[in-house]
């Protein structure tokens, strides 16, 4: 009698040990492969290592840098016609 209690706690202890590591290893594969991506996940677990992309230039860095030129579009042919029509 207590062989077959001790036998069936000891299925219930390695079957709860077996699934805990089951959910480790499969949060592990998830956040090596997606999760580790967003910063914000990255902070909320406490993560210090840091992506190569999320470097952010400190202040000295930023000010050194030139101005981001402004993108002109090529004027269409209405712009391009209303001076020449003012000018009538």
């Amino acid at each position: 009698m207590w062989q077959s209690i001790g036998l069936t706690f000891l299925v219930i202890v390695a079957t709860l040990v077996c699934a805990l590591l089951f959910m480790l290893f499969g949060w592990y594969v998830v956040w090596q492969l997606f999760l580790s991506k967003f910063k914000f996940l990255r902070e909320l677990v406490g993560d210090t290592g840091s992506q190569e992309g999320d470097i952010e230039p400190s202040e000295k860095e930023a000010e050194c840098e030139s101005p981001p030129t402004p993108r002109h579009r090529p004027k269409t042919a209405r712009q391009r016609k209303a001076p020449a029509e003012e000018a009538m």
